[in-house]
């Protein structure tokens, strides 16, 4: 499994928003520099995390994006929702009609397992946390040697 660039990005964009939350609203061509993601497709992935409420615009001289949310209330597996849908590996976790085997597969159980801790990590993950990850990295990539 594969998470495509689309969260990745959305990922990485949100969490620009989440270190800049106390200050302005942020433009999307800086968001856009900062992250180096192109502007258009940027423009669709903050317009789709939008329609899910996790942020907002503001207009006016001093518009821009902002978290509609504090940090610490927004989770990464909402940003994943928000911009694939519904967390499953495989078809048959969505719907067990998709499958007449899934009664008697083993591989399903498997799945349901391997779903529920991904689904975990990415419940208890908030942007804040990923805030708290990156400041630690900018100290420690910081540091001199002698």
């Amino acid at each position: 499994m594969r998470l495509s660039t689309k969260v990745r990005y959305g990922t990485r964009a949100m969490l620009d928003l989440a270190c800049y939350y106390k200050n302005d609203p942020v433009l999307l061509k800086d968001i856009s520099k900062r992250q180096e993601i192109s502007l258009k497709y940027l423009d669709r992935i903050l317009s789709s995390l939008k329609a899910a409420g996790l942020v907002k615009t503001l207009r006016g001289a001093k518009g821009g994006y902002v978290l509609n949310h504090s940090p610490s209330q927004i989770t990464i597996k909402q940003i994943v929702e928000a911009l694939e849908g519904p967390l499953a590996l495989v078809d048959c976790l969505y719907s067990k009609t998709y499958c007449r085997k899934v009664s008697s597969c083993v591989t399903y159980d498997i799945w349901c397992e391997l779903n529920k801790a991904m689904e975990a990590v990415l419940k208890t993950t908030t942007l804040e946390d990923l805030v708290v990850r990156e400041n630690q990295k900018k100290k420690t990539s910081e540091m001199y040697y002698i």
